[in-house]
């Protein structure tokens, strides 16, 4: 696999998409962070370490999607949309005054910053600029 964080990406949008209840991505410390960012910012509803199920010497992430009940048979997924910013062929950064809102503050950025991954909020409101990961609405 090349991109791991863009598989992280596809992965959840294919089970928003799919009507999952969870997903399951292989460990990273990074991919860990984003999905940790995700759950701080109510896009996810729980994340979690577990041993993977095919090898057991590894570890999987395991994620608990979050829906908004329409009614009692329809529900909606929280998240309507990811993009991927930077790639592996183009890095993205910005600096601290250049971090914009998402979906005019419905949405959120990740960015991987010198303290740790956060959302843009977060690093507006330290002063921090980084690696812009990815936007969700």
């Amino acid at each position: 696999m090349i991109d791991s964080i863009s598989d992280m990406l596809t992965r959840l949008r294919n089970a928003y998409a799919a009507r999952h209840d969870e997903v399951s991505i292989p460990m990273s410390k990074v991919k860990f962070a984003i999905a940790q960012v995700l759950a701080k910012e109510g896009f996810v509803e729980k994340v979690e370490r577990v041993q993977s199920e095919k090898n057991k010497a590894f570890e999987d992430i395991r994620i608990t999607l979050k829906y908004n009940q329409i009614s009692s048979t329809i529900r909606e997924p929280v998240v309507e949309g990811i993009r991927q910013i930077s790639k592996q062929g183009q890095r993205i950064y910005v600096k601290k005054d250049d971090i914009h809102k998402v979906k005019n503050g419905f949405g959120i950025s990740v960015i991987s910053t010198s303290q740790g991954v956060m959302s843009g909020k977060d690093a507006r409101k330290k002063g921090l600029g980084g690696e812009l990961i990815c936007e969700l609405w």
